[in-house]
């Protein structure tokens, strides 16, 4: 499965109501870091297809969302598990860090 855009309409049943963990990319098109963390993302989502679920959050079309997740930085990873937000990280991550924030 391909990474899934995330919108204040299909968060809860996407990322709050998934069944595998979901790593939550809070990110905007305007930002450099978030454009470096898109690729290994989707190569990401790709490898563990069907383990994990990859969302990007456009933080500018989601206020609400990035409000209420105390997004004050972008790019944002948070690891959702059972519906809630147990890690974030902040900046670029590697693929070997975003499995040591799921796993770890």
């Amino acid at each position: 499965m391909a990474e899934v855009i995330i919108t204040s309409d299909n968060f809860e049943e996407a990322v709050l109501n998934s069944d595998k963990p979901v790593v939550a990319d809070f990110w905007a098109t305007w930002c450099g870091p978030c454009n470096q963390q898109g690729p290994i993302l989707e190569s990401f989502a790709e490898e563990f297809d069907g383990k994990y679920v990859v969302a990007k959050i456009d933080v500018d079309e989601n206020q609400e969302l990035a409000g209420e997740y105390s997004i004050m930085s972008i790019p944002t990873i948070k690891i959702f598990k059972n519906g809630e937000a147990v890690k974030t990280a902040v900046g670029v991550q590697t693929r070997e860090q975003l499995i040591d924030l799921i796993e770890g």
